[in-house]
């Protein structure tokens, strides 16, 4: 019997039905995908088609292997029940993954299929714990653990939960689930898990390397890379749920101006629209929306105006696109799929019809008006209860297809751009999938509370974020919903919170501050209400100060940031660093969750804990490092208590660059 063979470069196993491929997909890198009574598809979730790779294939009648650069596969089979193992090993033959043992008197598959009505598969995927192994990335899961190891994750999207399927280990290896169904992955102390609640074929990629940062960069080769960040992103942005109406965002405006504050953009949050699906200004709110946006852009400020995919049954688009056939389906019963002001279904960003409509209408209300930003709410999308296996796209099931939403949603608007002849774009969004870096995806960690907890959670989120390939990622400074405007617990966590943006991709303050107030259209009818004020200057003159001054700092960085925006956008490489990424022979480094690097040479210390007025911090060893505030230098490789009063927080230089930052912190 001839289990394997060779094929235009592929290694090949059939068995009982089953096969197995093993592709080269870049430098050191392969692609596995398996499928049952079918031929390998070519259907592909996430990959962009690779470079050319030789690979060595070598066969054998029980064992075969296929060694790419770094990475070597080695196949063999289990003649008790003749299933196959895979093995994986780097360039020196150290074991990175391995799938379980098949067969044997338990009868496991390290590849299970179990058939689903209409000729579907759930699957699991099983592999064999590396003693010691430490795991990062995956996206953004609201928890303060960095090493992921010992986590169950669903792999689904919920607000403030974006599922990113890929990992680097400690071991020196990246692994990508390329399959965009909901699931879920458990890395256990026994096994790893990866399970698709309906696919037809198993898909995944890997990659060996000697550091994170070859890790990082094979990945973003085989994913893509963010474009340069504008010039507007590397600056602050104002924001708030939400300025109600155009005399607001104007006065708001100028009086940035007037107080000499830099504002590189200005952020018109939602219901800004009569009904959602209506995608423009409601004129009575917004009488000369074209003049507001002139005026800002005399400013040197960008506007940016909040889009949602709900369309409302009311919507004066809602019948047309459902006649078109443009709208997600549900399956079976009344089609609501979020209340929120009436009853709402979603537009399908994964129809390219769709995807051309609703650009239409933006680009005629929105971008012919000169918005060159999207906040692109609501990306998930957040369906009412999350009942993943209720609803359908055109690109398939959710339950096969869910998690590439809103890397279409971001698509739809990058591409429209692109095709209007914009160059400079960046869009903020409430979640991302592989890939959505590609198209100008700025990630937002959701509607996440005003608290220490959620502050400390936000960190973990940043780094496993750039880690996951999205290196653009910034959150609602001073966190979205609880926050009072006049308690001064809360102010004092919104100055820490502050700090913590001035070294965030993008700097954005946002959120639906305490007490709301009612807003009244001049018929009388209540319409969406709006948040407390939300200025830099609402919170107390000595607050007002700092904040103030952490803008001016975020300002004297301005030539560092691009300098870290063009390494996201040339090799993948985030922005918010875990410590590890530049120093991973410390093994302290790969513990810490509450301090990283904001590129290669700054230290970020947050001071996250309430009324905290020092904190401990760990200096990586193989630098020295220089004390923003004082300018005294420090020895890598120890913890230090750190002094922090309320209006500085603990930032180091390596090696003392980006001197121009000592003294201002």
């Amino acid at each position: 019997m001839n289990f394997f063979e060779e094929k235009d470069g592929s290694l090949i196993f059939r068995e009982n039905g089953e096969t197995v491929m093993l592709t080269p997909w870049g430098e050191n890198s392969l692609r596995i995908r398996s499928r049952i009574l079918d031929d390998i598809g070519e259907e592909n979730a996430a990959l962009l088609p690779p470079a050319p790779t030789e690979a060595k294939i070598t066969l054998d009648d029980l064992s075969a292997s296929i060694e790419n650069g770094r990475l070597r596969a080695e196949l063999s089979v289990n003649l008790w029940g003749n299933a196959l193992q895979i093995t994986f090993k780097n360039q020196d033959g150290k074991v990175l993954l391995q799938e379980i043992p098949n067969g044997g008197a338990l009868q496991v598959k390290a590849r299970h299929f179990k058939p689903l009505a209409g000729g579907n598969f759930r699957l699991k995927a099983s592999f064999v714990p590396q003693p010691g192994e430490k795991i990062y990335g995956m996206g953004q899961y609201q928890q303060e653990i960095m090493d992921l190891k010992g986590c169950n994750l669903e792999l689904a999207h919920r607000n403030s939960q974006a599922s990113v399927p890929f990992y680097i280990s400690s071991l020196g290896y990246g692994f990508l689930w390329n399959n965009a169904a909901i699931g879920e992955v458990h890395f256990g102390s026994n096994t790893t898990q990866w399970v698709a609640e309906s696919t037809k074929q198993l898909d995944y990629w890997i990659t060996a390397g000697d550091t994170p940062a070859e890790i990082e960069e094979a990945y973003a080769q085989a994913t893509g890379t963010a474009p340069m960040m504008p010039e507007y992103g590397l600056g602050f942005w104002q924001c708030k749920l939400r300025y109600y109406n155009q005399e607001q965002v104007l006065s708001v405006a100028r009086e940035y101006k007037k107080r000499g504050i830099p504002l590189d953009v200005f952020v018109i949050d939602f219901f800004h629209w009569p009904k959602c699906g209506d995608w423009r200004f409601d004129e009575e709110f917004f009488p000369d929306p074209a003049a507001m946006i002139r005026e800002l852009k005399d400013m040197g400020i960008e506007t940016m105006v909040s889009i949602w995919p709900q369309v409302s049954w009311e919507s004066e688009n809602y019948q047309e696109m459902k006649q078109q056939g443009l709208l997600v389906k549900i399956n079976s019963g009344i089609d609501v799929q979020m209340l929120f002001e009436g009853n709402n279904v979603f537009m399908d960003a994964t129809n390219p019809r769709t995807r051309k409509y609703v650009w239409e209408k933006c680009k005629k209300n929105y971008a012919d008006l000169g918005v060159k930003t999207f906040w692109l709410d609501e990306a998930e999308p957040e369906f009412g209860g999350y009942d993943f296996e209720t609803y359908r796209y055109h690109a398939g099931s959710v339950a096969e297809a869910g998690n590439i939403y809103p890397r279409e949603y971001a698509r739809l608007f990058y591409e429209g751009q692109k095709e209007n002849g914009q160059e400079d774009i960046v869009n903020l969004i409430r979640c991302a999938w592989a890939g959505s870096q590609r198209y100008g995806a700025l990630v937002w960690s959701g509607d996440i509370h005003s608290t220490y907890e959620d502050f400390r959670k936000q960190i973990c989120a940043g780094i496993h974020m750039g880690l996951s390939g999205i290196p653009w990622w910034t959150t609602d400074i001073g966190g979205f919903g609880g926050g009072y405007v006049e308690d001064e617990g809360f102010r004092e966590l919104l100055v820490r919170w502050f700090q913590f943006g001035a070294f965030c991709p993008v700097m954005r303050l946002h959120g639906n501050r305490e007490p709301s107030i009612e807003i009244f259209d001049k018929s009388g009818k209540k319409r969406n209400g709006s948040g407390n004020d939300n200025e830099i200057w609402s919170f107390g003159e000595e607050n007002y100060q700092i904040m103030a001054k952490f803008i001016r700092i975020r300002e004297l960085m301005r030539d560092y940031t691009r300098s870290l925006m063009k390494q996201a956008h040339e090799k993948g490489t985030p922005v918010m660093r875990a410590l590890f990424y530049e120093f991973p022979q410390d093994k302290a480094c790969w513990d810490i969750t509450d301090s990283y690097l904001y590129g290669s040479d700054i230290l970020v210390a947050p001071v996250c804990h309430e009324k905290a007025r020092s904190r401990q911090v760990y200096l990586p060893a193989g630098a020295s490092w220089t004390h923003a505030g004082t300018g005294k230098v420090y020895e890598g490789g120890k913890a230090y208590e750190v002094e922090a009063p309320l209006d500085t927080l603990p930032i180091f230089l390596r090696y003392g660059r980006q001197g121009y930052l000592i003294g201002e912190i």
